[in-house]
């Protein structure tokens, strides 16, 4: 909900992302509002303006009592120059288009964010495009600031593709319900309809793309190499679903992959699902092992050894299968951590290898 309507900088879109962080002993809230390019600011709002009937539609002004330092998205910091390079340094957009006709029953729109570097690498008119499909699969990437994206985009020359495929939340339930039961075929067109989309655009070289994501994105990042295998130069998977039907017993959501892969009410919520001879067919048909036996792009893949949402047994076994079959690989493994791989040392590491990965493979 947007209710943030004062600014205190100049920003180069006026689509930002405003997310509640807590309330006060006063009743009042406090708001993070951040945009891709812009680490943005905290800011108070009193209890008598967010009551008011019309704070939906006309706003309310806010006082800023912090600005979020470009490094980080949670630590606040003081700043004592001016951020306008860092800002300035790419620009964003929000991308709205039809999507492609394969029996899907929700016809909304997709809708994606795109990242541009002002400067592209190596002088270039056209800089290369990483495509990044969120995991979840029911979360949704917005315009708001990540150190990482910046970190690709603004130092290191990539336009970056966020893509809200089908399943994505924000969009009503419908496009929620849409997916479950066709993952590995609905989700995968939306991500390759919007990445051609982009290079039909004209603003990305149409030769230089990447493919990056984790759990759910890494799910479709195999996907997309194993069904479009000469369509990305390189991929990056981390903490990756790649073969539900060894993961469902495994995982400590066993139902996301019985309801993902069958559909809405296939799961027993009162009792331990052994799957079936029939279901694990089609866990692993809709897993991106299926194709795998495809994939010639090199792939670096990344997992944390104490998750227990997506066991790292997944990504191992398919970075061994990439390595039989001769692909291009390489394995990262963080011992402090689980599903996220979000311990700051950690993290840095995994990102750092991700941009030597793409300059290495990509351009």
């Amino acid at each position: 909900v947007r209710l943030v309507k004062a600014r205190t900088e100049n920003r180069s879109s006026s689509l930002t992302s405003q997310a509640l962080v807590c309330t006060t002993p006063n009743g009042g809230i406090i708001v993070k509002d951040t945009s891709p390019n812009n680490p943005g600011v905290l800011a108070y709002i009193p209890q008598e303006p967010v009551l008011r009937n019309d704070a939906m539609q006309e706003g309310v002004s806010a006082k800023v009592i912090a600005t979020l330092a470009p490094l980080s998205a949670s630590t606040c910091a003081p700043v004592s120059v001016s951020r306008a390079p860092f800002r300035d340094s790419y620009s964003y957009q929000t991308i709205t288009l039809e999507r492609p006709d394969h029996g899907n029953q929700w016809h909304a729109p997709i809708q994606c964010v795109l990242m541009l570097p002002k400067t592209a690498r190596n002088g270039s008119n056209k800089p290369p495009l990483i495509v990044l499909p969120h995991g979840g699969p029911h979360s949704v990437s917005t315009a708001s600031y990540m150190p990482e994206w910046a970190f690709l985009c603004a130092h290191s020359g990539y336009a970056l593709l966020l893509v809200n495929y089908r399943g994505s939340i924000g969009f009503g339930q419908a496009a929620v319900e849409d997916l479950p039961g066709n993952i590995g075929d609905l989700d995968v067109k939306d991500v390759v309809h919007a990445a051609q989309h982009v290079v039909d655009s004209g603003v990305v070289d149409p030769n230089l793309l990447a493919i990056c994501g984790g759990s759910h994105g890494g799910f479709l990042a195999g996907h997309c190499i194993g069904q479009y295998p000469d369509m990305f130069k390189a991929a990056c998977m981390r903490n990756p679903v790649t073969n539900i039907a060894t993961m469902v017993t495994s995982t400590d959501i066993p139902d996301w992959c019985h309801i993902e892969s069958l559909g809405l009410g296939t799961y027993d919520w009162s009792k331990f699902n052994v799957p079936t001879v029939e279901q694990l067919k089609v866990f692993y048909n809709k897993s991106p092992i299926a194709h795998s036996h495809n994939i010639k792009t090199p792939t670096l893949i990344a997992l944390g050894l104490r998750d227990l949402r997506v066991p790292p047994s997944q990504g191992i076994e398919f970075y061994h299968l990439l390595r039989s079959q001769g692909v291009t690989s390489k394995l990262l493994t963080y011992d402090d951590c689980d599903h996220p791989i979000g311990a700051v040392c950690s993290k840095a590491d995994h990102w750092i290898n991700i941009k030597r990965w793409f300059d290495e493979h990509v351009v």
